[in-house]
C-alpha cells in the first residue's frame, strides 16, 4: 500500500493507494498536526485492516504551502520511510499525486524529501 500525503494547509489530505483502490481522507488538523498525525494514520490503516508494515511506499506534496505544516508532515513521513526502509518521493503542483506515483513505479527513492517554500525565509527584526 502507498500513502500519499499533503500537509501544506490546515486540511491534511491523505490518500491510500492499494492496487486499484484509491481512498481519500481529509482531516482538519489546524494546529494539531504534530500531536495527532501518527494517530490519524494509524486509525486509517486499522480501518483497512493494515499495519505500518503494510506500507510499501510514500509520496508527499513538497510545497509550496504552510511552513509548519510542510515541516511537520515531511518530517513524520521521512521518519516512517526511513524506519520502514521504504521509498519516499515528493512532488509539486496540481498533479503531484500522479508525479509521485510515476516516480515510485519507476523505482525512484529520494530517501529524504525536503519542503519547497517558493520564497526566502521571513526573518523578523529583533525589537531591541
Amino acid at each position: 500500500m502507498i500513502i500519499l500525503i499533503d500537509s501544506s494547509t490546515a486540511t491534511c489530505k491523505i490518500t491510500l493507494v492499494d492496487g486499484g483502490m484509491h481512498q481519500d481522507y481529509q482531516w482538519e488538523s489546524n494546529m494539531t498536526l504534530a500531536k495527532w498525525l501518527l494517530g490519524y494514520l494509524d486509525k486509517i490503516l486499522k480501518e483497512h485492516d493494515k499495519t505500518w508494515t503494510d506500507i510499501s511506499a510514500i509520496g508527499v506534496f513538497e510545497g509550496p504551502g504552510s511552513f509548519t505544516g510542510l515541516r511537520i508532515g515531511l518530517t513524520v513521513m521521512n521518519t516512517i520511510a526511513d524506519s520502514q526502509q521504504i521509498p519516499i518521493v515528493g512532488g509539486r503542483g496540481d498533479n503531484w499525486q500522479t508525479e509521485v506515483l510515476v516516480k515510485l513505479q519507476s523505482g525512484k527513492n529520494e530517501k529524504i524529501v525536503l519542503p519547497f517554500y517558493n520564497r526566502g525565509a521571513n526573518i523578523t527584526i529583533p525589537r531591541k
